[in-house]
């Protein structure tokens, strides 16, 4: 059986990888933080009854400022593929906190590469790129276009990427590095601009607010769907020479085209509803990212299958059947406690 190992295992594109790697029949462990909440939602559908057999899934306390707990982690796990999508990863939160984002998202790739070498193990290790490396180079981009960062966030992973690299030609290690453009799905975060957007289109929709704010409705980006994205993951650790790649639609769209795209689905006029507010721009602005994913194709056999349209429908689906199953719930509730003349807890009570 292989086993792997998944840095931000509770994120977006975590949850999406352990579910393929499930399905190809992997014993999966994940790396979280440590919270006086949890944050596992997107992946409590995978979890198995420890007492039934076939558990394959596993969870350990850590995090990527700490060193040694990393390594000590790396050595009992002792697993085959490590794949690194942990960090920092708002761009704008990185204005705000550059010391930390440098700490987490770019040391952070230092300390588990380092992680590898010292517990002796052989792995293969994947690292989560990002196409904010190539900041202000005119697209399109590839594994060849000059890297050129426009922000805290893009620094440390371009940071990251060439520690990749040094680690891969100093010690003969498996590391690649995965430079996936934007990439989405209803599992991405709502403080991200296109999770934002549907889920404010649902809401508006069922009547439950009112008015959107946005920043830069020009900024054009590559945009795919993040399940295709793992898929591309884990092909890259099966090869047989360790290559870093670029994944992408090759396709560019504005925020303003998802936005309305978004609205028009559920016939909406998104300029009733959209608002400019100064506060959500960056200092330094990306204007245009759109991939060249070629190698991608050539060497890994790799195509983007779900279009721009169909991603942004996906989304709004699924934020508008969330929101309406919730209200379902809350209704049935509130009926139960209304005919009985009893409080919700004491009716469960009953």
């Amino acid at each position: 059986m292989q086993r792997a190992l998944i840095t931000g295992i509770t994120g977006q594109d975590g949850s999406y990888l352990a579910e393929l790697l499930l399905a190809k029949g992997y014993e999966v462990h994940g790396l979280i933080r440590r919270a006086s909440t949890f944050n596992t939602g997107r992946i409590e559908h995978l979890y198995v009854d420890p007492h039934e057999a076939g558990v394959r899934l596993f969870l350990h306390y850590g995090d990527l400022s700490d060193a040694g707990q990393l390594t000590n982690l790396i050595y009992n796990i002792q697993p085959e593929e490590i794949y690194h999508l942990a960090a920092q990863s708002h761009v704008k939160v990185s204005f705000d906190m550059p010391e930390y984002t440098g700490d987490i998202t770019g040391l952070g790739v230092t300390r588990l590469l380092e992680a590898v070498r010292r517990s002796g193990i052989t792995t293969r290790f994947y690292q989560a790129s990002s196409s904010e490396l190539f900041g202000s180079a005119p697209p399109p981009q590839n594994e060849d276009t000059p890297m050129l960062p426009r922000s805290p966030y893009a620094a440390a992973k371009l940071y990251g990427f060439w520690m990749v690299r040094n680690y891969r030609e100093a010690y003969n290690m498996f590391a690649v590095n995965g430079i996936l453009f934007n990439h989405e799905s209803p599992r991405r975060g709502e403080t991200f601009v296109t999770r934002k957007i549907t889920r404010a289109v649902a809401r508006i929709k069922l009547g439950l607010q009112e008015k959107l704010y946005l920043g830069n409705l020009e900024a054009r980006r590559d945009w795919g769907y993040a399940p295709e994205y793992v898929e591309a993951m884990w092909v890259m650790l099966q090869q047989e020479q360790p290559q870093d790649f670029v994944i992408a639609t090759g396709e560019a769209h504005s925020v303003r085209e998802f936005v309305e795209q978004a609205f028009a689905y559920l016939d909406l006029d998104w300029q009733r509803h959209v608002e400019i507010d100064p506060r959500y721009f960056r200092p330094t602005e990306v204007e245009m990212l759109r991939g060249d994913a070629s190698r991608a194709k050539k060497i890994l056999g790799w195509e983007p299958k779900v279009s721009f349209a169909k991603l942004v429908r996906l989304m709004v689906d699924a934020d508008l059947e969330a929101l309406l199953q919730a209200r379902q719930c809350q209704d049935l509730i509130r009926q139960m406690a209304i005919r009985n003349d009893v409080s919700i807890g004491q009716k469960f009570n009953q």
